[in-house]
């Protein structure tokens, strides 16, 4: 609908950023910190490792005082477990909790809200080495502890956490490397539970909010196909009501189920793992959004010749037929290039309107106050010879996203804030530092570490007379 006029932003909105503890911090093996399985992974040729990222774990003073200048009123960040526990499930260094203390104070100085990520990709290598990782219940009770030191050595100072970030990709994607679909999804399941037993605990230990964190969008169909109009009711399943249904709800999607069964990959739930998810309540959603999914039907006969092609461009830069195979599930749904949704030069979505909708459907699904923890423009930028960034790709981005967002909340929605991807440029997972998001430009690039020097972006300035507004001024 076209709205006559607009409410305002909440004068209690939250206004800020987001980064991760792997993607910024640096000082990968300092004061006691052990290995990820982000540092023990391959490094993609022509990008940075992140071993320095963005120094961030070096110079946070620097980059919370930045932040303030900015306005910012919250700032989304991760807490990386290795640094708590060093190998996972043993002793606790004490010089990692030291630190994210200082980080957590040093944004209380300022009246910036910490929204802390408890995981964040970064789980510690050597539970990985021990067991599998995710793919074994013992990840569950070490996930949970390490989540009740974090509980009570920082929740009387945090007013929000986020349990798991964007869970839906690392099972979709198969970012754990698992052998078969039975495998991942069984990993999945203990997220799933491990997510629900540390909800219990926060609210157990402490009177902070709890979240999940999971990437979630609209899928629209590719065309007005019954059957498209299927796939995306089915892949709306799989992509977002997998995550959230079962934390918020206590079940998994039934159609989804289904599908799962038939093909002999729905998870074995041991005695108690329901009640723990029925048990777990939420305060709140936290997602990230980059543009709404698209999706056409797929016969399983298709979708499996697919998938098989796919494993056949692995190692051979088949990126065409290895990008179809992962977006397709046989006999379900194939993600498919939107034609009328804009794309970044990385071919990254562009649909403020996809965001709105994405808002309305969590909020008429489940009715939790949500909280926007990524959405941003990701592109090089160029650092002029005067030493500015201009950057009004990223505030025209920004721009209409948070209209979008006000719309939103006039339609309705309680939504708590706007927290885009990045505060400042980070290290890309897969494009290393040359594709930038942030407000703030870190002098690198992925060859020459240079000085890291902080400079203010146009965006920095636009942000910075929206936050002030309250949203009034865009302009």
């Amino acid at each position: 609908m076209e709205h006559l006029t607009l409410k305002p932003f909440p004068k209690d909105f939250l206004w800020g950023a987001s980064s991760s503890a792997y993607q910024c911090e640096g000082a990968w093996d300092e004061d006691g910190k052990g290995p990820s399985v982000q540092d023990t992974a391959p490094v993609i040729p022509g990008t940075s490792d992140w071993k320095v990222c963005s120094d961030h774990y070096h110079r946070f003073k620097e980059d919370i005082a930045l932040m303030a200048e900015m306005g910012f009123t919250e700032y989304r960040f991760s807490i990386a477990w290795p640094r708590i526990i060093p190998d996972g499930d043993g002793e606790i260094n004490p010089k990692g909790v030291a630190h994210y203390h200082e980080v957590i104070d040093e944004c209380l100085k300022y009246g910036i809200n910490p929204v802390i990520t408890l995981y964040h990709f970064d789980l510690p290598n050597a539970l990985q080495v021990k067991y599998g990782g995710w793919l074994s219940r013992q990840c569950i009770d070490d996930f949970v502890r390490y989540c009740e030191v974090c509980f009570r050595e920082y929740g009387s100072k945090v007013k929000y956490f986020l349990t798991i970030n964007e869970q839906n990709m690392m099972t979709m994607f198969n970012m754990g490397g698992y052998a078969n679909d039975k495998d991942r999804y069984q990993a999945n399941h203990h997220m799933l539970v491990a997510m629900a037993k540390a909800t219990i605990r926060c609210h157990e230990l402490c009177d902070a909010w709890i979240a999940p964190a999971p990437n979630i969008t609209a899928v629209y169909p590719l065309t007005s196909a019954p059957l498209d109009n299927l796939a995306a009711m089915d892949y709306d399943q799989l992509r977002n009501r997998l995550y959230l249904d079962t934390i918020c709800f206590g079940k998994y999607p039934e159609a989804f189920s289904v599908y799962l069964e038939q093909r002999g990959c729905f998870p074995d739930i041991a005695e108690g793992d329901m009640e723990a998810m029925a048990a777990a309540k939420p305060d709140f959603i936290a997602f990230n959004y980059y543009g709404a999914s698209c999706v056409k039907y797929v016969s399983n006969e298709d979708g499996l010749a697919a998938k098989a092609k796919m494993r056949d461009a692995q190692g051979k830069a088949d990126m065409a037929n290895f990008m179809v195979g992962m977006m397709t599930e046989p006999g379900l749904a194939v993600g498919v290039t939107n034609p009328l949704q804009e794309q970044t030069s990385y071919g990254m979505g562009i649909d403020p309107v996809g965001l709105r909708i994405t808002l309305r459907q969590l909020w008429e699904r489940y009715q939790l106050p949500l909280l926007i923890t990524e959405n941003g423009c990701g592109v090089p930028d160029t650092l002029e010879e005067d030493g500015t960034v201009h950057d009004p790709y990223r505030i025209d981005y920004l721009r209409v996203h948070i209209k979008a967002c006000q719309e939103a909340i006039t339609d309705g929605v309680h939504l708590m804030g706007y927290s885009p991807w990045s505060a400042f440029d980070l290290v890309s997972t897969h494009q290393g530092i040359k594709k930038r998001y942030g407000m703030i430009y870190i002098n690198r690039d992925d060859n020459d570490l240079k000085d890291c020097a902080r400079i203010r972006k146009d965006s920095f300035y636009w942000y910075q007379k929206a936050i002030k507004s309250n949203g009034e001024d865009l302009s």
